[in-house]
C-alpha cells in the first residue's frame, strides 16, 4: 500500500507562485513514477511526472512555468507553480504508480484547491 497527502493549495492572484506538496508513506520502495494531476471541470489531466530516477516530464500548457521535484530524504514530491493564471485553477491530485509483482497499481491522494485569481 501507498498512502499521498498533498498540502500546499490555496488562493493565488494571477502571476503568482505556490509549491504543493505530497507527503508519501508505505511501500516507497515499490513506486514506479510519481505525478501530479489536475481536475477543473472535465478530465484529469497530467501536470507533471518524475521517476525515481529523476526523469521528469510536463503537460505542455506548464512547460517553464512548473517544476515537479522529489526529496527521497524527506519521502516528498513537489511541484513548484509559477507564472500561475486563472487557467492553472483546478483541484490537484498527486498520484503514485507502484509495481508489486509486475502488476502496477495506482494511488491517489486526496487532492488539494489551488484557485488562482485574475
Amino acid at each position: 500500500q501507498v498512502q499521498l497527502v498533498e498540502s500546499g493549495g490555496g488562493l493565488v492572484q494571477a502571476g503568482g507562485s505556490l509549491r504543493l506538496s505530497c507527503a508519501v508513506s508505505g511501500n516507497i520502495d515499490e513506486i514506479k513514477s510519481m505525478g501530479w494531476y489536475r481536475q477543473a471541470p472535465g478530465p484529469r489531466e497530467l501536470v507533471a511526472g518524475i521517476t525515481p530516477g529523476g526523469i521528469t516530464n510536463y503537460a505542455d500548457s506548464v512547460k517553464g512555468r512548473f517544476t515537479i521535484s522529489r526529496d527521497n530524504a524527506k519521502n516528498t514530491v513537489y511541484l513548484q507553480m509559477n507564472t500561475l493564471t486563472p487557467e492553472d485553477t483546478a483541484v490537484y491530485y498527486c498520484k503514485a504508480v507502484r509495481l508489486w509483482y509486475g502488476v502496477t497499481y495506482d494511488y491517489w491522494g486526496q487532492g488539494t484547491q489551488v484557485t488562482v485569481s485574475s
